[in-house]
This record gives structure tokens, C-alpha cells and sequence, in this order.
């Protein structure tokens, strides 16, 4: 057989000593820590620092004569991927990449594992060429090409199929509520399982009238698979909200719920609206997940100029600290990443959230319940009654609501909050707008975050980019120097589902109040303060942030363009509003 080589057992740290990697004290320390941890002996050399996982697939790859593929770079083929069982796939890290006649390419993390190599082979019957892989890449290639739309199309179809039978049908499905394995359980199941794989943030339910859309929110945007079996979309409705605790009888008024699940072994809070739309009702699911660690600022992808002022504003004892944007924008991952910069036991922290999304150690956090009388005002008001050094309010929304996180941030709070605004100069007009005197906002004021998130280029597919024409005069109105800037965009490949984007990063805008600002706010001068705000050294524009990204090939021009376009559509619409009052004035 033409593999009979690669079957040779071969162990791997003796094939390190040889290569001169390692010595073979280091690896008999590796052995007895490897019994210690429990994990393979690759893993343990990586995670005592005696070697690195590029070394040992180098290695590997020279030892056995077999390819080392970066299949972040690998265009895979669907139907050829599944042929190997998900559980098998996932079990011996094991992928297949490509197939010649009888013989079949398969990508392995450790080609050193027989048993594995006997299994693969006993099932696809065929001559087996091996490669080796990066395990993490590996991992990430199973979420992306074992996707589970074929599995949710049939299990859509199965339960259309038993629902046709009449209403008695419906009853008996959905209200089994001890039995698991319903046909509309499975589906719910698959799906959510998909959208984790996937990294959606939501799930849309969306009837039309002659099929059913499952959107999911990757990255920002939504990619939706279309099913014929409309008659499943009530079924689906009432399931999840009898999972929320909702009123299943209630479809003429939209619920608001949320219910627990564990999936894929991690733990989610998922948070459901409804609404009564024209062939049914439309569900969106948000995906929080509880499993993940809280970011903190560095992880944030926050320039390191804006992360540092930042930082130093949440020292100060007290002061109001704003993050704005529109919904969607990232605000309260900002907010909960400075929660645990300050979180310590020295510290009182308070929130009131609407909802609370994550649960933080040490913090008490409260859901407002405005049907009880329970709103961000009351709540705020005996929250400061509680003796806290930092509070945190979720949304600031009104007048009385922000008089008080105002009233606080002077008497020795530090309070941090979200406000919706496209920007952070105009977050002083939206507070004015709401009736706060400028004074009361001058003294209390510290800085304002205004944040959007860009998607990245996805690093499989990136590729040098020339922009056309349009693109060069909007470069030319914002940069001297067009020409001179490299810029990337994505191809499109499996890893990014042929979007060219994979992930998101915050763009930020950075505004910290200063003695001028201050001066011209208790004037009631908004011009002067724009501008003395856009002097401030410390001033650092969402134009700036963004095409910092760009010209380092993180993002693409169009995602700049995108968020530079909403800024700018925002302050036309204000100084619009405002030219009118400026004529009267002058008359």
C-alpha cells in the first residue's frame, strides 16, 4: 500500500529528540507532566514552553513526508467533508480535504495517531494520503463546513409533515413538554446549535405567506435559509414560548421573555421578542453567552492612545462617563469590559439594566420592571441610597433619569452610562434636548466613548485592493495622500461563507472634557464647544480610528465609508434642524 509509510508507528517525542527540538530530559519532565495533565504529549511540550506547535508540525511534516496545510488559507468542499461523520471528524481530529479517484486527502492534527488512521479508514474504504493541520484551525474549519442546514431543512420537513394531520397533532407536539426528542424540539435544537456554530447573535423566525425565514446575524448582518413548510412557523412560536413562560393564547400583542439553555456544552441565556406581523407572529432570539468571559479593555481592540485616557478617566473617584452609538454598536460589551477594570473588592458596584445580559461577580445588578413601578429612576434613586462608589445605568432615557445619574456623578459617584447618539459631540445636544441644564452637564461631565463596530477582512481570503474612482474622491475630501495607501479587501472563501469579512473590532471616538469645553458649555455656546472639543488633544475622531484600520488592513474602505457616511448623515440632519432658529435670530 502506497501509505504503508505513514503507518509506521512513529512516536512523537522520540522523533523530536532526533530533530534536535528538544532534549530527552526535557522529555522525560514532558512525560511525567504529560501524565499529570492528561493531555496528549504535543499539547503538554506546547503548554510547558518547551517547544511550539509550528515546531512540532514542522517536524512532523519533514518526519513522515507529509504536507503541513493551513487550512486557513483551504478552499473546502462540502460534499466531500461529509463524507466523514461530524462525530468521527471531531473525535480524531481528522478532516478531509480533497479526493483523487480512490485516493482521499485527509488532514489530521496528529498523523501519529493509528487508531484514529485505522477507524477514518475502515469507514471511507479508499487509499489515504495524509497532511498535517494545526489543531485550533481545525476546530474552527468543523463550525464552519458541518454546518446543520440540511438537518434543519429535514427535520422542518418531518414536522410539517406530522402537523398536517390537524390541530390534535399541534396539541399533542407541542405540549409533550417532558419529551425531548419532538420532532419541533429537534429542530429548535439543530437550529440554536447552528447559530452557535456560526457565531450568530440572533435568530429571526420571520412567517411570509407561502414559506418561513431563519435569518441569523453573523458579524452584523443577516444570512437566511428559506423554507417551504410555512405551516411549522405556529408550532416553532408557541414551542419557544413555552420555553420563555410566555402566553401561548396571546397572539394579537408582542411578549417579551427569555428562558436558559445549555448548547454545545455552553450555557446561554437567549432573550425573545415576539410580534405580531401579517401571516403569524415574527420571533427574534438574541444569543447571549454566559459560558464567555466578560472582555476586558484589552481585548477590545480599543487604540492604545484611547484605551490609556480611558483607563484614566474610570481612576477618577467620580464624574459621569458616556459610551454612545446606535443599538447594535457594542456599548454595553465597553461598559461591562470598564465594570471589570474597576470591579475589586474595595469597590460598591451597582447596575440597573434593561435587561441584565451578563452576570458579574461581586456586582449587584438589577432588571428594571417598569410594570411594577420599578424604572431606571426609582431604581437609581435607592441604588445611590446603598452606599455605591460606582453605579452603572444601563440606557439614560429621560429627563428624571438623567437628572439623578447627573445629581450623583457630582455628589462623589462615578456613573457610566449609554446614550444613543451617532456621535460624541452631539451627545451635549441630546442631553440639552432633554432638559438638562448645561451647567449641571459642565460639572459633571468627564468624557464620551461614541463607538461603532466595522467587520475585519477575513485573513483566508485578503488580497490587495484598488479602489475605483468614487472611492478615490471620498478618500481625496478626508486624506491628503490617496494614492499612497495599501488597502485590502476579501476575496471570499468558505471561512468567511464568501462574504470576505470574518469578525468585527470597535471603532471609537474619544471625547474627554477639558477647561475651554467647560467654559463654552456653561456659556451655552455649542458651536464653540464643537470646535474647542475637536481641538482638544485628546480628541479622537470615528474617521481617524476607522481609517487607521483600513490603511493597516484590518477593515475595508467601504465598512470606513459606511460608518464615516452615518456620522455625517447625523450632523446634516442637526444642522439642519437648527439653521431655521439660526435665521430668526438674524432677522
Amino acid at each position: 500500500m502506497a501509505v504503508a509509510p505513514q503507518r509506521k508507528r512513529v512516536r512523537l517525542g522520540d522523533l523530536l529528540v532526533d530533530q534536535g527540538l528538544i532534549t530527552e530530559d526535557q522529555l522525560q519532565l514532558a512525560l511525567a507532566e504529560q501524565r499529570k495533565l492528561g493531555m496528549k504529549l504535543g499539547r503538554t511540550l506546547v503548554e510547558i514552553g518547551l517547544t511550539t506547535e509550528n515546531e512540532i508540525l514542522e517536524a512532523l511534516s519533514s518526519q513522515l513526508h507529509i504536507p503541513l496545510i493551513d487550512l486557513r488559507h483551504f478552499d473546502f468542499k462540502a460534499e466531500l467533508v461529509r463524507l466523514l461523520p461530524e462525530t468521527m471528524a471531531r473525535r480524531y481530529r481528522a478532516i478531509i480535504l480533497d479526493k483523487q479517484g480512490d485516493e482521499i486527502q485527509i488532514g489530521m492534527a496528529d498523523p501519529t495517531d493509528l487508531f484514529a488512521y485505522d477507524e477514518i479508514d475502515r469507514l471511507l474504504k479508499g487509499r489515504m494520503k495524509l497532511a498535517v493541520v494545526r489543531e485550533a484551525d481545525l476546530l474552527k474549519a468543523f463550525d464552519l463546513v458541518y454546518r446543520r442546514t440540511d438537518e434543519i431543512s429535514n427535520l422542518a420537513e418531518e414536522l410539517g409533515q406530522e402537523l398536517s394531520v390537524g390541530r390534535a397533532e399541534l396539541n399533542r407536539v407541542l405540549h409533550e413538554e417532558e419529551v425531548a426528542d419532538t420532532p419541533v424540539d429537534k429542530l429548535l435544537h439543530s437550529m440554536f446549535e447552528d447559530a452557535v456554530q456560526v457565531g450568530a447573535s440572533d435568530i429571526h423566525i420571520e412567517p411570509d405567506e407561502t414559506v418561513l425565514r431563519i435569518r441569523q446575524r453573523v458579524d452584523g448582518v443577516l444570512h437566511e435559509q428559506v423554507m417551504n413548510e410555512v405551516s411549522i412557523g405556529p408550532a416553532m412560536v408557541i414551542k419557544i414560548k413555552l420555553m420563555a413562560g410566555l402566553n401561548i393564547s396571546e397572539k394579537r400583542l408582542p411578549q417579551d421573555g427569555r428562558f436558559h439553555m445549555k448548547i454545545k456544552g455552553r450555557e446561554f441565556d437567549v432573550r425573545i421578542s415576539t410580534m405580531p406581523v401579517q401571516f403569524g407572529e415574527s420571533v427574534v432570539m438574541r444569543l447571549l453567552d454566559q459560558s464567555s468571559n466578560i472582555l476586558n479593555l484589552n481585548q477590545l481592540g480599543m487604540p492604545k492612545t484611547v484605551q490609556g485616557k480611558f483607563q484614566s478617566v474610570l481612576r477618577h473617584p467620580h464624574g459621569l462617563v458616556l459610551v454612545t452609538g446606535p443599538t447594535g454598536s457594542g456599548k454595553t460589551t465597553t461598559l461591562y469590559a470598564a465594570l471589570s477594570e474597576l470591579n475589586n473588592a474595595e469597590k460598591k458596584i451597582i447596575t440597573v439594566e434593561d435587561p441584565v445580559e451578563y452576570r458579574l461577580p461581586r456586582i449587584s445588578q438589577v432588571q428594571v420592571k417598569p410594570k411594577i413601578g420599578l424604572t431606571f429612576a426609582s431604581v437609581l434613586r435607592s441604588a445611590l441610597r446603598q452606599d455605591p462608589d460606582i453605579v452603572l445605568v444601563g440606557e439614560i432615557r429621560d429627563q428624571e433619569t438623567t437628572e439623578i445619574a447627573l445629581r450623583a456623578a457630582l455628589t462623589g459617584h462615578m456613573v457610566l452610562s449609554t446614550l444613543h447618539t451617532n456621535d460624541a459631540i452631539s451627545s451635549i445636544d441630546r442631553l440639552m434636548d432633554m432638559g438638562i441644564q448645561p451647567y449641571m452637564i459642565a460639572a459633571s461631565l468627564r468624557a464620551v466613548i461614541a463607538q461603532r463596530l466595522v467587520r475585519r477582512i477575513c485573513e483566508s481570503c485578503a488580497e490587495p485592493y484598488e479602489p475605483d474612482a468614487q472611492e478615490l474622491a471620498w478618500l481625496a475630501s478626508v486624506s491628503e495622500n490617496p494614492e499612497g495607501l495599501q488597502l485590502q479587501k476579501g476575496g471570499g472563501c468558505s471561512h468567511c461563507n464568501n462574504t470576505g469579512y470574518h469578525g468585527r473590532i470597535g471603532v471609537y471616538e474619544y471625547m474627554e472634557m477639558n477647561r475651554v469645553m467647560i467654559n463654552a458649555l456653561r456659556a451655552q455656546d455649542s458651536i464653540a464647544f464643537a470646535e474647542m472639543a475637536k481641538q482638544n488633544e485628546a480628541y479622537q475622531s470615528l474617521l481617524e480610528t476607522s481609517m487607521d484600520y483600513a490603511r493597516q488592513g484590518v477593515t475595508t474602505l467601504e465598512e470606513v465609508i459606511r460608518v464615516v457616511g452615518e456620522v455625517e448623515e447625523e450632523v446634516s440632519t442637526i444642522e439642519a434642524v437648527a439653521e431655521p432658529e439660526h435665521e430668526l435670530v438674524a432677522e
